[in-house]
């Protein structure tokens, strides 16, 4: 379990993205961005983001790390058939307890293979920890699984996609984050202060400041998000307080 105390609001994770093909950069990690906007209409609060090679300690290692500190841990990457698909033994490790072919894995990936194809590379992918339970998967039926707060799913996305929908049911949600933005005319630096200011005053409401250049000028997006309607609206009536002193040119745009 987490070492923090959790309220409906402070359902917290951690994603770990496994696979030397990211690290090298010949693959651009899609699934994060996707897991953080889905855990974030769900009210979990994605805190930290991970990415180890295809080593079975260094998995193990900040699998057990993250873990302790966080309420849930997902992980993308490394349970396929091939030899360097190493994450469901580095969460055996992790965990302490043995791996093995699980019946109903193999049961779920008959829907897909026929007996003569499910050979000893594709049987791989029903290699599950004990303890753990499967997380199904509709497109190619391979299994992930979750075992306590360790989330292990695909790394092809849309496999990905699949797993997470189907795991959402059993997880703890928090209170939705809601974030509204504004377009700032301005350099970075000269909205700084104001929104330091600003923060102090409205600590429970998250404040970042994201520059921009357009047609040779400087600009600002301040963003601000809450679980609290009220308290969102107030810090942004603050805001536009703000800018009209200094007098900036601003609009409100839409954020996700």
């Amino acid at each position: 379990m987490s070492e923090e105390t959790h309220t409906p609001e402070t359902v917290t994770a951690a994603l770990i993205v496994i696979g030397e093909e990211i690290l090298s950069g010949r693959t651009i990690d899609t699934n994060t961005p996707y897991i953080a906007a889905q855990l974030g209409r769900a009210g979990i609060a994605l805190r930290e983001v991970r990415v180890v090679a295809d080593i079975e300690a260094e998995i193990a290692d900040a699998v057990n790390a993250l873990r302790q500190r966080y309420s849930y841990v997902f992980t993308t990457g490394g349970i396929g058939p091939t030899h360097d698909d190493v994450t469901t033994d580095a969460i055996g490790l992790a965990f302490n307890v043995p791996v093995a072919i699980n019946d109903e894995a193999v049961e779920a990936m008959r829907l897909q293979y026929r007996p003569e194809d499910l050979t000893p590379t594709r049987l791989r992918m029903a290699r599950i920890p004990e303890g753990a339970a499967l997380i199904h998967n509709a497109v190619s039926r391979a299994p992930g699984y979750m075992i306590e707060n360790v989330i292990v799913m695909a790394g092809i996305p849309a496999v990905m996609q699949v797993m997470l929908d189907e795991v959402f049911p059993r997880l703890a949600k928090g209170r939705s984050l809601k974030a509204c933005a504004v377009r700032v005319n301005a350099a970075e630096s000269d909205v700084a202060t104001p929104l330091a200011a600003l923060q102090a005053a409205y600590a429970d409401v998250q404040m970042g400041s994201y520059p921009f250049v357009e047609h040779r000028r400087y600009g600002t997006y301040l963003v601000l998000r809450s679980v609290d309607d009220q308290r969102l609206g107030e810090a942004l009536e603050a805001l536009w307080g703000i800018i009209g002193e200094h007098g900036f040119t601003a609009s409100q745009v839409e954020e996700s």
